[in-house]
């Protein structure tokens, strides 16, 4: 069996590189040839059936477009046209799509392509793009237009991001035309909350399964590290963010308002995965740290802190919750999208969105009952390691290669 993963990244990225990553070495292990299309960034020089879409400039160009004419994801038909050339000559079993918005690709010349091929298909879905017309998320704005037909939206300023034009109804409208009609398609969520929104959007008629975002627990685990010796913070509790983005619908400004809180001489808030100028910008009282792509040092950190907070005001299922437990250390969230899916009872707290109050309580109360890093670690092995969770697209994959839809039924 051959199957093909697109993704924007891949193993480097975030989250969805490392999904994408993963899920292509366990494939393997099962005997399944597997490829991974991506847009750009990490370039494998031994890394066997992969295939990069576009460089960095063309990259910024694709951006430019965007940012012009909010036509997203109906340009790039040169880059997709050699895609479609690489695809006929692997002619693959299935394609298991990912994300497929930013910037590097054409998803209409994609779909006219698996629609006359007949190409089985997975879409796991990361985020709400795929049935909206413009935004990746629609919490913070609370915007409800996707399930009429958008317009007029309130979201254009946001990720994609365009200067001037509001193509949303229309680029709605496209987006169905073109997602829909698929004969052999499933639709992955890896959460409850994405699931039941599915089923009110124009991608309903197709059957939903929720497989769980996985991450490798011979990585994430409890991991002896210097991170408190480094930053001086040996005496202190760490309360730690980890996030590329300095943006309110991630939070940050309640993490600002939670250093103002907090007793600096005894707790810190550390942030993780920054710029260096966007170091430059955080309040006094937080910690910035760079971004790192080396995973062991990721848990090395995870390990060394009191709690993990992800005041996220709109998201998915985050894996860096999944990430942080596995390691031993409690998340403290709010109940947004599917964050609260992953926190287990005696692994964190869940409180409502935005009350800041309320996390600055539970981050207390945590802080106060301790790490149960071995409870912490057997909620991970139970539920979080991606062998387990993977191995469903496995079972998936074959049963796509075998049958047709009329047998495929959501569980």
């Amino acid at each position: 069996m051959k199957v093909v993963q697109i993704n924007t990244v891949y193993k480097n990225g975030g989250s969805t590189g490392r999904i994408v990553y993963d899920l292509k070495g366990i494939s393997e292990t099962k005997g399944i040839e597997s490829y991974v299309a991506f847009g750009y960034e990490y370039s494998p020089t031994n890394d066997k059936n992969t295939f990069r879409m576009e460089s960095i400039p063309e990259l910024k160009f694709s951006i430019l477009q965007t940012r012009l004419f909010a036509h997203h994801a109906f340009y790039n038909k040169h880059h997709t046209v050699k895609l479609i050339k690489w695809l006929d000559t692997i002619h693959p079993d299935v394609i298991h799509l990912h994300n497929l918005h930013n910037h590097y690709i054409n998803v209409q010349l994609l779909f006219e392509y698996i629609k006359e091929k007949n190409i089985p298909v997975v879409w796991t879905l990361h985020d709400c793009w795929s049935f909206t017309g413009w935004c990746a998320y629609f919490d913070y704005s609370n915007c409800n237009k996707w399930m009429t037909g958008c317009g007029d939206c309130p979201n254009m300023h946001c990720y994609p991001y365009t200067w001037f034009f509001d193509r949303s109804k229309k680029n709605y409208i496209e987006k169905k035309n073109t997602f829909t009609g698929v004969k052999n398609l499933v639709l992955v969520s890896p959460c409850n909350w994405l699931a039941e929104l599915l089923s009110e959007s124009f991608l309903s008629d197709y059957p939903v399964r929720v497989i769980r975002n996985g991450i490798d627990l011979s990585v994430f685990s409890p991991t002896a590290g210097d991170f408190r010796e480094k930053y001086n913070l040996s005496d202190k509790k760490i309360i730690l963010s980890v996030t590329m983005e300095l943006e309110k619908r991630k939070g940050v400004e309640d993490i600002y308002k939670l250093a103002q809180m907090i007793d600096n001489e005894k707790e810190k808030i550390v942030m993780v995965g920054l710029t260096k100028s966007q170091i430059k910008t955080l309040p006094s009282g937080i910690i910035g740290i760079p971004k790192t792509n080396s995973p062991m040092e990721l848990a090395k950190i995870y390990s060394a802190a009191d709690v993990f907070i992800n005041p996220t005001l709109e998201d998915n299922y985050p894996t860096t919750n999944l990430e942080a437990i596995a390691c031993g250390t409690p998340v403290v969230t709010y109940k947004t999208g599917g964050s609260p899916e992953s926190v287990f009872e005696g692994c964190g707290e869940v409180v409502d969105k935005g009350n800041i109050d309320m996390l600055y309580a539970a981050i207390n109360s945590v802080l106060k009952k301790g790490k149960n890093t071995a409870h912490c670690k057997e909620i991970a092995d139970m539920y979080f390691d991606k062998k387990k969770c993977f191995e469903k697209y496995i079972e998936l994959y074959r049963e796509l290669g075998e049958k047709n839809e009329s047998t495929i039924k959501p569980h």
